[in-house]
């Protein structure tokens, strides 16, 4: 299997859960590791900062850049990605990872949620995704790999949380709309999405505190398949929407009980999957 040996990886929401879980498994390749995060002190109901989450990924064996970045900010952004350009030489992966969730009907959403949603899964994808593309136009084998749920149009999907899965879907519709523009350039633009709900900080307080967690997978089964889609050739990969389950049996993967928070215990599906 390729590695990510010398490769720069740009990371949001970096400094924990899947963001942090993807930065440590390159690390364990020797991969370079900028860790875009806005946590720089210890905040009450979430652990880590991305100080911390550098720490990690440079005890595991890679090279850590930890940038304090609101992506919602395009100035952060623009200043984070050149600093990574100048510190490693350029840009291989963009993890767009970094989301906002809130789980309401239309009429118990308030408007600062929905804005926040937004600005932080569809803009900040799309403003991450033209700050790094200059950089990986010039890179041997560029992906970019957004956390976000396959395109269905399925009421199910939608009634209960219409403004989240909005915000989400719009992470996917950059997959759509970018993969096809820039499939001849070479950049591969794939969306990957867990089959079942991952055991993160977030997932914790969604579902009522760490008893629910039970029936949740850990965040190392997206870090493994996320490291299997960066690692294939971009021009033959891109437009996909993965589901890890998929992806890791596709390399041969038979064993998940190895990422059950609990063996045995039955699993919680997602939200966005039949």
């Amino acid at each position: 299997m390729a590695d990510l040996k010398g490769k720069t990886l740009f990371i949001t929401g970096g400094s924990r859960g899947i963001g942090l879980a993807v930065g440590l498994r390159a690390a364990r390749d020797g991969a370079n590791v900028v860790l875009a995060a806005k946590t720089a002190e210890p905040h009450p109901k979430l652990p880590g900062t991305v100080f911390t989450a550098a720490a990690a990924v440079e005890a595991a064996g890679g090279r850590a850049l930890p940038c304090l970045v609101d992506v919602r900010d395009e100035g952060q952004v623009r200043d984070a990605v050149e600093l990574a350009v100048k510190t490693f030489g350029g840009i291989d992966v963009l993890v767009n990872n970094a989301s906002a969730i809130h789980l309401s009907g239309t009429l118990h959403t308030p408007m600062k949620r929905y804005d926040l949603m937004h600005q932080i899964n569809t803009r900040g994808t799309f403003l991450c995704s033209q700050a790094c593309l200059p950089h990986l136009l010039r890179a041997p084998n560029p992906h970019i790999l957004n956390m976000a749920p396959p395109l269905a149009l399925k009421p199910k999907y939608f009634s209960g949380h219409l403004a989240y899965t909005m915000a989400k879907f719009g992470m996917s519709l950059c997959v759509l709309g970018m993969a096809e523009e820039f499939r001849e350039k070479g950049v591969a633009v794939n969306a990957l999405w867990p089959r079942t709900m991952i055991a993160t900080a977030a997932v914790a307080n969604l579902l009522g505190g760490e008893e629910s967690l039970r029936g949740c997978r850990t965040a190392e089964i997206m870090a493994d398949a996320a490291h299997a889609v960066v690692t294939r050739p971009s021009r033959g990969a891109t437009g996909n929407y993965y589901i890890d389950e998929e992806v890791l049996r596709a390399e041969g993967v038979s064993d998940f009980e190895r990422y059950a928070v609990v063996p045995g215990a039955p699993l919680i599906e997602d939200i966005f999957l039949p």
